[in-house]
């Protein structure tokens, strides 16, 4: 017994040194420090944050910066670099890249903004007021034009990842961080004595090899990578973690930070991560569940607030550069504002995601101090550490309040009808085997919105025999499996195994049960020449089913497609249901990244668009106008079979139903065979009929007779043709 508490104590001695310990401590913080905070209202950022002033060196004295380095043990150091490189993973991982192409000038302009401003108001604050050094006061003016995007996971969960005034900030970031981490170089080399043109040669030789590896070697890895392990998702999310951080030390090795690095690779791999993919959820649950919060925790333990006890010159100095920091970014932000029209809504997120200054900053005023025989005391660096504290507890302050009421105003300028539609939009996905469908699955995931609540629905159908009890206990497991398949994703699956007379009448019956708007399944291109005389189910689905109907023929994984076809025919837009499948399209190509060819006529384009903007989906859509569906062959002549075909049906008695509509999709069959296709049949509502009460009277056997006389003729016709 006394062993066991000898043992206790001597585990308990500050600071802990037990690894495991540590980090359950650690862990302890992340979960409770939100909770508590929650009550009142605060930021769980900041809650981190404080919890690193209490637990850290200079608080209690719980933990140090390395619990062991002599030996090894839990580093703090090496999680928090982690978290670090994970935010700005994220950042440009999240970052839409078609809005930032748009916006790029806007983001031009605020990085200058925020470069320019708190270096040359600075300087003479630090020259003048301060009494440093020229060399030690552009150093310490840089500091404050550098930014940490500590309050991003914020902005990430209001879902505001994508909006104009955070693909401002985001693309400014990484302009200005570049251009201060360059600055830092060169002031270091100066001191050295090596600012020479070997010195400029070596530096612009080392990002051009950067800019090689990263935007022409890497890609081309990873697309083949995701190509043949579509499946393996773990296998995915260890080679994204390996790109990470060899993008990083590759930035590192060439002069640069190595949050560059990081920032860069979320860039490389955006086109080639789907936002509402498994894999995204993986990278972003992870890093905002453990490193980014052991980041927050090690920004924490570097505050040591008794330095500000020992008199007043330090609480001055740290004074002076937390309100001139905050000061400054405010100014970019406020100008930033002026130039580009944009809401105080819209400021106050700038404002709040660049205010906030973290690692970088730290880093940078640390080469100045170099073990107190740099260029600067230990005043400057303790008043650094209090303007991290202060700027990261007003930027996540200023981000939630501003995030909260960016929200609003979004609300406010959308419609309310349209989004009761959005949140009981339902699509159903038939099929009876795991195997061979995940690829349709995922399909499904990337055309859903998430914001839906009861997004999909996984069904299988069986035949009403004697072996239907046995089917239906095959088909439970399997759409067990599914669920276990795509449970890295937050999506909700409804899974349902039922029984029908045909695979068409159970499709057709379940999904007016569900209330689902469209139904996704996969089409073989196999079919028989019997199939084709008495009638294949694509023709009994639609027959039995009046909902929009997707028929997908999927053979290559996502990562590889180049770029969207899109055939519609003429008056395509007077359907009902065109806003539905084009949400759904834009949707797919969003989460792509692709660029769409749209072959129609030019009202239909600009029906298009109309739908594009009225779902805030920025995409880029190329008009070819066609007046019959056989003119694309015509018009298409760059064949890739990279490229997703869509090609938009109607139904017969349709408004846009013409003549060869029926045989165009066996075409595309035949003329694009290694091509993924998708044949969209738009929903068909019936009018109500004026002699409904008249339930013996039907005119589908007339019309199938009308329909058969005519391709008959049509055959015949042909034959003389050839004869």
């Amino acid at each position: 017994m006394n062993y066991f508490f000898e043992h206790l104590l001597q585990e308990l001695q500050l600071p802990l040194k037990s690894p495991v310990l540590v980090f359950s401590l650690l862990l302890l913080i992340i979960l409770l420090s939100p909770i508590i905070l929650r009550k009142i209202r605060i930021p769980a950022i900041i809650g981190l944050i404080i919890s690193g002033v209490i637990i850290g060196p200079h608080g209690f004295g719980l933990l140090g910066r390395k619990a062991m380095d002599s030996q090894g043990y839990f580093d703090i150091e090496l999680f928090a670099t982690i978290g670090l490189l994970y935010i700005m993973f994220i950042a440009g991982l999240e970052l839409d890249l078609n809005e930032f192409r748009k916006y790029i000038r806007k983001s031009i302009t605020f990085g200058a903004l925020t470069f320019f401003v708190p270096i040359l108001l600075g300087f003479p604050i630090c020259y003048y007021g301060l009494g440093l050094g020229q060399t030690a006061s552009w150093l310490t003016a840089s500091m404050f034009a550098t930014h940490t995007l500590v309050a991003y996971p914020i902005i990430s969960k209001f879902g505001l990842t994508k909006h104009l005034s955070v693909a401002i900030t985001v693309g400014g970031t990484i302009l200005t961080d570049t251009a201060v981490l360059i600055i830092l170089t060169v002031i270091s080399s100066s001191e050295e004595g090596n600012l020479d043109s070997v010195f400029w040669i070596r530096l612009l030789t080392s990002l051009s090899i950067f800019s090689i590896i990263m935007f022409l070697l890497i890609p081309k890895i990873a697309r083949w990578f995701f190509s043949k392990l579509d499946s393996e998702k773990n296998a995915q999310y260890i080679f994204v973690l390996s790109i990470v951080f060899f993008s990083a030390f590759i930035a590192e090795v060439a002069g640069v930070e190595p949050i560059i690095g990081a920032f860069v690779a979320g860039l490389v791999l955006n086109r080639l991560i789907p936002h509402s993919s498994i894999l995204m959820n993986r990278v972003e649950f992870i890093g905002n569940t453990l490193f980014i919060p052991f980041f927050l925790i090690s920004v924490g333990m570097v505050v040591d607030y008794k330095v500000f006890f020992s008199g007043t010159w330090p609480l001055i100095i740290a004074a002076v550069l937390t309100v001139f920091a905050i000061f400054s970014k405010w100014l970019a932000a406020l100008l930033t504002q002026f130039i580009f029209k944009l809401s105080g809504a819209e400021r106050q997120i700038i404002f709040g995601l660049s205010s906030s200054h973290a690692a970088a900053t730290l880093a940078i005023i640390m080469v100045g101090y170099n073990d107190g025989n740099g260029l600067l005391d230990v005043n400057i660096v303790n008043g650094t550490v209090l303007l991290i504290l202060f700027t990261c507890l007003i930027a996540s302050f200023v981000t939630e309040s501003a995030g909260k009421r960016l929200l609003i105003q979004i609300a406010d300028q959308g419609d309310d009808s349209n989004e009761t539609k959005l949140r009981n939009k339902h699509l159903m996905v038939s099929m009876n085997e795991l195997e061979g469908n995940e690829s349709l699955l995922d399909f499904a995931l990337l055309i859903s919105d998430p914001r839906v609540i009861n997004p999909i629905s996984v069904v299988s159908v069986y035949p009403n025999n004697e072996d239907a009890e046995r089917m239906i206990r095959k088909s439970r497991k399997s759409l067990e499996d599914i669920v276990k398949h795509f449970s890295g994703h937050e999506a909700k699956l409804n899974t349902i195994a039922t029984i029908d007379h045909n695979l068409s009448s159970g499709i057709a019956r379940v999904s007016k049960e569900l209330v689902t708007d469209l139904v996704v399944l996969n089409d073989s291109r196999k079919i028989n020449l019997l199939k084709r005389i008495i009638g294949d189910d694509r023709a009994h689905l639609m027959d039995v089913c009046d909902k929009t109907i997707f028929f997908c023929q999927l053979d290559h994984p996502s990562v590889s497609y180049d770029k969207i076809l899109i055939i519609c025919p003429k008056f395509a837009e007077l359907e009902m249901s065109f806003p539905l499948w084009v949400e759904r399209i834009l949707r797919l190509a969003k989460q792509l990244n692709l660029k769409i060819e749209l072959y129609s006529t030019l009202p239909t384009y600009e029906k298009w668009l109309k739908v594009g903007e009225a779902n805030r989906m920025l995409v880029t859509t190329k008009l070819i106008e066609i007046e019959e569906v056989d003119d694309f062959y015509l018009l298409h002549s760059k064949r890739s079979q990279d490229d997703v075909i869509i090609f938009c049906g109607a139904r017969a008695g349709s408004v846009s139903y013409q003549q060869g509509l029926d045989s165009f999709p066996s075409k595309l069959e035949k003329g694009y065979p290694d091509n993924d296709l998708i044949i969209i049949y738009p929903s068909q509502h019936s009018l109500e009929n004026i002699f409904g009460s008249y339930d013996d009277f039907d005119g589908a056997a007339i019309t199938k007779s009308v329909e058969a006389i005519q391709k008959i003729g049509k055959e015949v016709g042909s034959i003389f043709k050839k004869s």
